[in-house]
């Protein structure tokens, strides 16, 4: 069951990237989230590798992210002070993004996304060459609030297929 507090997160990364895609008057083109994904990705790779995470894009780095989630939250929360407790959407929508490029770099495929849905940034899927289709922005949403959905289990059944 999703609440108010979850709800709020949610917008939260919508408000973060949905300006970000919009047009200008300045600019000729919209940006795509297709085109966001793999710049989110790297700006919270550099992030993490700054304060001694180990995030290479390599399948062994989202025991990494795992480990960040570990010692950054409690109870489904955030810690205080801790790196995540401050722009909460964006940093989760950029994590996701990161464990979702680290899959399709390691099996292939390709993002499937939606510039149209408003919700776009938390429904982008990411299906594999095998034909699997997950949705990793979702999953790193869940992982805060629970440290049952671990993320190493996760990214290993879609490897299975």
């Amino acid at each position: 069951m999703m609440t108010r507090r979850f709800f709020g997160l949610l917008a939260a990364v919508a408000a973060a990237f949905l300006p970000s895609r919009a047009t200008s008057q300045t600019t000729s083109a919209p940006r795509r989230l297709q085109d966001d994904i793999p710049v989110a990705a790297q700006w919270i790779s550099s992030a993490l590798q700054s304060s001694g995470y180990r995030v290479d894009f390599t399948p062994r780095s989202i025991s990494e992210v795992e480990r960040f989630f570990r010692e950054q939250t409690k109870d489904g929360e955030p810690i205080s002070g801790g790196l995540i407790s401050q722009d909460v959407g964006p940093r989760l929508f950029a994590l996701g993004c990161y464990c979702g490029e680290v899959l399709r770099k390691e099996l292939g495929g390709h993002w499937l996304t939606d510039d149209n849905d408003l919700e776009g940034e938390i429904n982008a899927a990411l299906e594999v060459a095998s034909g699997v289709t997950c949705w990793p922005m979702q999953r790193v949403m869940k992982r805060l609030r629970s440290s049952e959905e671990d993320l190493v289990a996760w990214a290993e059944g879609i490897r299975r297929g």
